[in-house]
């Protein structure tokens, strides 16, 4: 994190009475980062810091966060837009996510009402987003975030990635993770597979990213069965990830509706290999609430 930005109240997320996050859910950040709510720091349950705010290879990557590149023409992920047939261009487009009204606010549970809206100040959707923190055991504590999009607007709001305007591999958008990797070494694992290259623009039941090192950590992301979102991923130029609202095609969102999604990410304390995390998985599946519509 540098000082580009002044960060007005955090509220922490508390298990046992230590804090494992900090919600940043009033940013004073450069309109070109498009400015949101976002989760940072957030640490294991020894306290070892596993996101990363603000760096100097994507400033617009914001700890963990809601981040859309295209609403409609509206850049709510930050940084340059993708145009097709041109490529990346900086345009005076960039939108914001602003708190409404909460809905509820304890030491374990998050759950407020935001407002996205373009650059000229309209409100083009509303969200309902709920954050939650549970143990799971004693080397790990689990992060569920939900999010139900609405269109406020009067016409279809079309949501895509660059992916889905020509950039081929780039279909980024939705909950994302900017990972701190540190001096570590970093693993993406799944089901039966592994590698960046098997894992990228695939769909599986989770993914994980293992780092080896000096305190090392491990996280795993378990979206909701029915979703079936690919995953976007990387673990080489620098270590993120998120399922993918619009992997290579626009998705549209007719007036009064639009995307709901859940993802629980496990925070654990040392590089786990494929059966502990497999282990954690049907730990955190078992112990689930009852899932929402």
């Amino acid at each position: 994190m540098n000082d580009r930005a002044t960060l007005v109240q955090p509220l922490h997320l508390r298990l046992g009475g230590r804090a494992v996050a900090e919600y940043v859910w009033r940013p004073d950040l450069p309109r070109t980062l498009s400015p949101r709510p976002f989760l940072h720091p957030v640490r294991t349950l020894a306290g070892v810091e596993v996101t990363e705010a603000m760096p100097p290879d994507h400033p617009h990557h914001l700890g963990a966060s809601l981040a859309v590149p295209d609403v409609g023409g509206a850049n709510f992920w930050g940084g340059r837009t993708y145009v097709r047939g041109t490529g990346s261009v900086p345009l005076p487009n960039h939108g914001v996510q602003r708190h409404h009204r909460w809905e509820a606010r304890t030491d374990a549970l998050l759950a407020h009402e935001l407002r996205w809206s373009r650059v000229d100040g309209t409100a083009i959707l509303r969200e309902r987003r709920r954050i939650a923190a549970r143990e799971v055991d004693g080397r790990a504590w689990a992060l569920d975030f939900r999010y139900a999009l609405q269109n406020l607007t009067e016409e279809a709001l079309v949501i895509a990635s660059p992916a889905a305007k020509g950039r081929t591999g780039a279909g980024y958008g939705g909950f994302f993770w900017r990972a701190r990797r540190g001096e570590r070494t970093v693993r993406v694992l799944g089901p039966g597979r592994s590698g960046e290259d098997r894992l990228h623009g695939a769909r599986a039941a989770w993914l994980a990213l293992s780092a080896h090192g000096r305190d090392p950590w491990t996280l795993v992301f378990i979206p909701d069965g029915a979703q079936g979102d690919p995953w976007f991923v990387r673990g080489d130029d620098y270590v993120g990830v998120g399922p993918s609202l619009a992997w290579s095609q626009p998705l549209a969102a007719p007036p009064g509706a639009g995307p709901r999604r859940r993802i629980t990410t496990v925070v654990a304390d040392g590089a786990l290999d494929a059966a502990a995390i497999e282990d954690l998985v049907a730990a955190v599946e078992v112990g689930s609430e009852p899932r929402e519509a």
